[in-house]
């Protein structure tokens, strides 16, 4: 079958390590002083590990693999102990990988093994602990509840609309519950900084994405994760916002690049702000009409 699944460059590998504690399903082991995939059985192309290689050694690609199997991967578990299960379990959780989870749970189910919170709160373990299978504690997916009951205090202030962790494209996870049918924001990191009521105005009921086409490193990984949130999540539309700076219509090039890979096709919004935050474009484009938006992101570098 054809999936995604991690591929290791074995010239930019140092052999590090750094890698093996964001792969609680074993797919990863160090060889003749590099990382090597060792079965694809074990890769769920999720990619938690991408973010532990200081080389860039890991990407995602597509290719003809072997079906990833969960009861396997649950047997290598057991093998290691409850507090690489855990991690697994986290793993599995934090991308809504709700299928798989419940066939891991089945399992340990079927081998008398009970996962309670005291199974993994142990010191000097060599695993990720629970809540770091993918990376720092900072990049665990969460929701963020919001009372808007009192929404702005005597002094002017505004509550935050902000309903998900994280937001760095980099980071979020396509599968992450907040994206299925969502409308989607993809800004500009410094969109936000320069629009005053970015939050009131543009943030309101979309779950944000950020990213730099200028600075940012992954090209290929970003147009991978618009098109699965286009194609899995299943998204309603796609605002792009960007800045009035040639660099910024980057970021467009990447929405129309993944919607033209993806199998469903959604509107795109192209909103462009000026440098002093007054917004200079804002308009809808049909999923098949990308001339529009590139002409947009032609102005935009006439603009400037």
């Amino acid at each position: 079958m054809k999936r995604k699944i991690i591929h290791i460059d074995e010239e930019k590998c140092t052999g590090c390590e750094m890698c093996l504690p964001g792969c609680p399903e074993g797919a990863i082991q160090m060889i003749d002083g590099k990382a090597r995939l060792i079965s694809d059985l074990f890769c769920d192309g999720l990619g938690a590990c991408l973010g532990h290689c200081p080389e860039g050694a890991i990407t995602i690609e597509e290719r003809e693999a072997q079906a990833y199997d969960e009861v396997k991967v649950m047997e290598n578990m057991v093998k290691q102990g409850p507090n690489v299960i855990r991690a697994h379990l986290d793993h599995l959780e934090e991308h809504g990988e709700t299928d798989y989870l419940n066939q891991a749970l089945g399992h340990l189910k079927e081998r008398g093994i009970e996962m309670t919170e005291t199974n993994h709160e142990h010191e000097g373990h060599d695993h990720a602990p629970a809540g770091k299978a993918c990376g720092c504690q900072g990049s665990k997916n969460l929701e963020i509840k919001r009372d808007h009951e009192h929404a702005q205090s005597e002094e002017g202030t505004r509550p935050s609309e902000l309903t998900h962790w994280p937001i760095q494209l980099h980071l979020i996870s396509p599968a992450a519950k907040q994206f299925r049918g969502a409308e989607v924001l993809l800004a500009a990191d410094c969109t936000a900084f320069s629009v005053g009521d970015f939050h009131r105005d543009y943030l309101k009921g979309k779950a944000l994405i950020i990213a730099c086409p200028k600075l940012d490193d992954g090209r290929d990984i970003y147009v991978q994760k618009l098109t699965a949130l286009i194609d899995e999540a299943g998204i309603n539309t796609l605002n792009v916002m960007i800045m009035q700076v040639p660099c910024c219509s980057g970021l467009v090039n990447l929405a129309l690049e993944a919607v033209g890979k993806a199998s469903r096709k959604v509107p795109i919004k192209a909103t462009v702000v000026g440098v002093n935050g007054e917004i200079l474009r804002e308009e809808w484009v049909n999923a098949g009409a990308t001339e529009d938006v590139r002409r947009t992101v032609e102005d935009v570098r006439q603009a400037v």
